[in-house]
């Protein structure tokens, strides 16, 4: 393997095409400004540095990142790449993640607006990020021990899982299909609005209007606070154990509370059995 050390680089397409290197301790800034320092390259070991320009690592396969910065002028890092390892590095440029596969993330600090998209078979841990429409139309998520700061998260994910997750975003998992999230805090507005087969277990929930116009959705031994009008034309199964401020017109299932303040319901077509069960 090929090493580069303790270089700094800032041309265009600096080191484009490369195979079978290691590039260590190294800096991507400078005067020149340029782009694609990695493009279309393969098998590619990245310790150590730090990055300033854009679009580094396009259409790049077997990469492996550790240690490293990619700073907010590092604009739309990781596009169109396969079969990558990103460990204990920041990862602050926006549009940082798109169009890849199978990519495992650990130990990292990602701040990045767009962060995520379209993306296939992601295994996030030990990680936190701020950003907004984090990880959109991305399928096969694997999160755990991870947290999050934004609004509009996960919206049309796919096929993914969530343990042991701090969530604070409001609008998450809109249109999601095929979602696991268990042991997790998850705070904020409008919580998985026309979501289908996507379960919470063990889940503590807060924020006004959850789960309205749902398709399978399950809820099993979670507390819900702050929650009001919510399960609206939603098919649901519901064991709640906390009181629920208000629950508004669920379509059908059944929902176990042991209080709600109000219950607004349509009684002509509401098929919904709600027990409550702390009721005298």
């Amino acid at each position: 393997m090929k090493i580069v050390e303790n270089k700094i680089f800032d041309e265009e397409r600096a080191l484009y095409g490369s195979e079978d290197i290691e590039v260590k301790n190294c800096r991507f800034d400078g005067e020149a400004d340029g782009e694609s320092a990695l493009k279309e390259s393969k098998r590619v070991l990245v310790d150590g540095c730090y990055w300033n320009l854009r679009y580094p690592f396009w259409h790049v396969d077997e990469l492996s990142i550790s240690d490293t910065e990619l700073t907010p002028n590092c604009r739309a890092a990781l596009w169109y790449s396969n079969d990558i390892q990103i460990k204990s590095s920041k990862l602050h440029g926006i549009k940082a993640l798109r169009e890849c596969n199978n990519i495992k993330i650990e130990d990292c600090s990602i701040d990045s607006t767009e962060f995520g998209w379209f993306n296939n078979n992601v295994c996030l841990k030990k990680s936190t990020a701020k950003s907004e429409y984090f990880m959109m139309r991305s399928n096969k998520l694997q999160f755990e021990d991870f947290e999050l700061n934004g609004k509009y998260s996960f919206q049309y994910i796919q096929d993914s899982t969530f343990e042991n997750c701090v969530l604070n975003t409001k609008d998450a998992f809109w249109h999601a299909k095929n979602v696991c999230v268990e042991n997790c805090i998850v705070n904020g507005e409008y919580l998985a609005w026309y979501a289908e087969n996507i379960t919470f277990i063990n889940c503590k929930i807060s924020g006004t209007q959850p789960f309205c116009y749902c398709k399978g959705l399950k809820l099993i031994n979670c507390e819900m606070t702050g929650t009001d009008l919510a399960f609206e034309k939603s098919e649901v199964e519901a064991d709640i154990t906390t009181p629920v401020i208000s629950i508004k017109t669920p379509m059908s299932g059944f929902i176990n509370v042991p209080a709600v303040d109000e219950l607004i319901l349509n009684e002509e077509w509401i098929n919904c059995i709600i027990n409550v069960y702390g009721k005298e």
